[in-house]
């Protein structure tokens, strides 16, 4: 280190509340719903290499620590003071944007000329077009169909905005105005920056604050190989699933192998999908990119809660992705709904540092976040705002029970209020709570979904939920533990019009209709015939846990005391005496079970090495075609629907007999 500890520590506490200042004047002159109260966006500062060397702590998506924005810096040319680079690009802003509604500004920061570091602020907006409202669709198949894309350009020229750019991005939105606010709040929080920045300089000098910089992230570095070097080496692999591609039933494969060494941690994603026509797949550009690390850094900071947020985090994490797989798309390949595929590779990951670190890793969060937008017709226009952001559970761990309608596996979103709410929107709220039976049952219990139930009131409205998923392969539990409930989506529920969806595009309602969005549970940890008899009683109490499914997934019985629930410690003893734990490391589920059953891991394996021996356009039409050839022998509603033994051997023969066609033709 070139600073003595002392004086890094104190810029570096300078720094980190500058950047949370920053964020504080965003999110109060933001004028979005989704900015002002769900806090989708962040602000940070980054050093002269373009990672972030302070980032907020308590305010802002807190998953993007990650990201680099010296490829957007270096497109937009050379820079001055007073100049701001927006773009929304994510292929050539570096992945520094990772879907088209995410906008990104830049400002240089100079001290008597010289380049100190950089300002960065990130908004989700409401809408930039494309072809569906809010601009995110899990059916479009190309960028170019989600929305206005803006390369790296200058927004500021020398102080000075530049009003073509502002009213090309206002032309190519449904919500001009609030994009617009949201510009100029992202514009005031970066001149906030540069003012405290200058502050800081004024007072340490321009050359401690650039010692800093290095000086920092080295720090952080250090003590995140520390944290993974106390996991131990070894490589350990873990297979998870998106249930489908939304434009066909077949679910998508994400494999990761995991090889930690003294501290350092290689993340590699061959077995997984080739890139869907879908917008499911993560621009990663082949780096070890936010949506592919943020389990990582959340087991660091988890090992050492001190640790500075910086680059630093990622400094001993590298990758293999490779390119056309679902994690490394090649242009112009769809990008929108990323998060549901970082969800699953959240999972992923966790499955498999579980394995090195199974008292420390817990079991699989809800694994999904749901923005559920409504859009409505008004006089004005067109009224698009995202009603909740809906998410999960968090897993159970050794010794704990997983967080209850809370997760922040890739995100940190605060719910809307409901009156907010009501007010933007033209609904009525009618339910908005933790949704019972939904955690996995185990020794510590997986944490509950989320039920929001809402009826529509106005003419013309539209309902977009992006992200859904967990509606098959539920998230699994860990140790003996259960698998979370799967989710549900349920237009107008217990009447004569009811409907069941699956995934959505865009959902048109009625006045009068109720949909009930139901999220999944999380994967409880441990035999659920061990957990205390008294904490299944204080759950029933509680209302997240049903009375039967006490008796039925603890073995505990509840009789009426003086007019309250009270453990039947006999009945419980002789209903748990013939429990018969199931031992094995993980559980996600009868559909789990059942596809794996066919399509196991070392089969699949050399399907999806075949597919990528093809050309590029080929692999997903010979995919759809093999997997068809195979599922035409199963039964309808596989893997929801157990195949019989006899179908399952056909289906397995069918298989291997299309895989080696295919390794014939790509040899």
């Amino acid at each position: 280190m070139r600073l003595d500890p002392v004086t890094m520590e104190i810029v570096g506490n300078r720094l980190s509340a500058m950047t949370e200042e920053m964020c504080l004047t965003l999110q109060r002159t933001s004028r979005s719903l989704y900015v002002k109260e769900t806090a989708d966006f962040c602000c940070a500062f980054a050093g002269l290499d373009g990672g972030f060397v302070a980032y907020p702590r308590g305010i802002g998506v807190s998953g993007f620590v990650g990201l680099n924005v010296l490829t957007a810096v270096q497109a937009a040319g050379p820079l001055e003071p007073g100049d701001v680079i927006i773009t929304n690009d994510p292929y050539r802003s570096g992945g520094l944007a990772t879907h088209l509604t995410d906008i990104q500004l830049i400002e240089p920061y100079f001290h008597e000329g010289e380049l100190v570091g950089y300002g960065w602020a990130f908004i989700h907006c409401s809408d930039i077009g494309g072809r569906v409202p809010s601009s995110l669709s899990p059916v479009n198949d190309e960028i170019f169909q989600e929305g206005l894309q803006i390369p790296p350009v200058k927004l500021v020229r020398a102080g000075e905005p530049s009003r073509d750019v502002e009213a090309l991005i206002s032309a190519n939105s449904r919500t001009p105005e609030a994009n617009l606010g949201d510009i100029r709040a992202m514009r005031a929080a970066l001149r906030t920056g540069r003012e405290r920045l200058a502050g800081v300089v004024a007072q340490h000098g321009l050359a401690t604050v650039l010692d800093a910089q290095r000086d920092l992230v080295e720090y952080t570095a250090g003590k995140a190989r520390a944290a993974l070097a106390a996991l131990g080496d070894g490589t350990h692999r873990f297979v998870d699933y998106l249930d489908d591609d939304a434009v066909s039933s077949l679910p998508v494969r994400l494999s990761v192998t995991a090889t930690l060494r003294a501290g350092d941690l290689h993340l590699d994603f061959t077995g997984t999908d080739p890139q869907v026509a879908a917008a499911f797949n993560i621009a990663t550009l082949g780096r070890p990119h936010a949506w592919i690390t943020t389990r990582v850094l959340a087991l660091i900071c988890t090992l050492d809660p001190g640790i500075a947020l910086n680059a630093g985090l990622i400094a001993p994490i590298t990758v293999t992705t490779p390119e056309g797989s679902l994690v490394n798309p090649v242009h112009p390949a769809a990008v929108g709904v990323r998060h549901a595929s970082a969800n699953r590779v959240n999972d992923a990951v966790g499955g498999a540092l579980g394995l090195a670190a199974p008292h420390v890793l817990p079991a699989a969060s809800s694994g999904l976040v749901v923005p559920v937008v409504v859009a409505e017709q008004r006089a004005a226009g067109q009224n698009v705002q995202v009603l909740e952001p809906m998410v999960g559970g968090t897993g159970a761990r050794d010794g704990a029970d997983g967080v209850d309608g809370r997760d922040s596996g890739i995100s940190n979103l605060s719910n809307n209020p409901v009156e907010t709410v009501e007010t933007e929107i033209g609904v009525e709220i009618l339910r908005y709570g933790l949704r019972t039976d939904s955690g996995g049952a185990g020794r510590w219990r997986g944490g509950c979904g989320l039920e929001l139930t809402f009826r529509v009131r106005g003419e013309g409205s539209k309902l977009l939920a992006r992200g859904l998923e967990r509606m098959c392969f539920r998230p699994w539990g860990v140790r003996g533990g259960g698998p979370g409930a799967a989710t549900e989506l349920i237009v107008n529920p217990g009447t004569p019009r009811e409907r069941r969806h699956f995934k959505i595009d865009v959902l048109p309602l009625e006045p009068g209709d109720v949909v009930t969005l139901l999220t999944s549970g999380a994967g409880g940890y441990g035999d659920p015939y061990t957990r205390d008899p008294e904490a299944v009683l204080r759950d029933v109490e509680r209302g997240v846990v049903s009375r039967e499914a006490a008796a039925r997934a603890y073995g505990v019985l509840l009789a009426e005391a003086d007019g309250s629930l009270a453990v039947d410690g006999p009945a419980t003893a002789d209903a748990r005496r013939e429990h018969h734990p199931d031992r094995g490391a993980h559980d996600g589920g009868a559909e789990r079970r059942a596809w794996e059953s066919v399509f196991d891991t070392a089969a699949v394996d050399r399907l999806v090495a075949a597919l990528f021996r093809l050309p590029r356009p080929a692999r997903t039409p010979r995919r759809t075609a093999l997997y068809t050839a195979v599922l035409a022998g199963l039964p309808a509603g596989f893997p929801r629907t157990a195949p019989t033994p006899e179908q399952r051997d056909a289906a397995r023969r069918t298989l291997v007999q299309e895989i080696t066609e295919l390794e014939r033709m790509s040899a």
